[in-house]
């Protein structure tokens, strides 16, 4: 089967990958779009990143810690 590119932006990517690989336009837009799926099969959203995170941070800093004043806060936060 014959690939026909017809958005010249599209063509010279192609072409330049192609010539990167040593491989025909016809493998480089295939294993092109084939990586981009992988990519994106492989994506996690934003909040579940920070769920992760948070529940990451959570677990390290375990049940010990103990009840900060209001002072205390205050005084973190710079206010007299």
């Amino acid at each position: 089967m014959n690939l026909q590119i017809r958005d010249p932006r599209a063509r010279e990517l192609a072409r330049r990958l192609a010539a990167k690989r040593n491989i025909s336009m016809t493998e480089a837009v295939i294993e092109a779009l084939e990586s981009e799926l992988k990519r994106e099969s492989g994506q996690v959203s934003l909040a579940e990143r920070l769920d992760a995170i948070a529940k990451g941070l959570k677990a390290k800093a375990g049940q010990g810690g103990r009840p900060v004043s209001k002072d205390e806060i205050d005084d973190m936060w710079g206010h007299p």
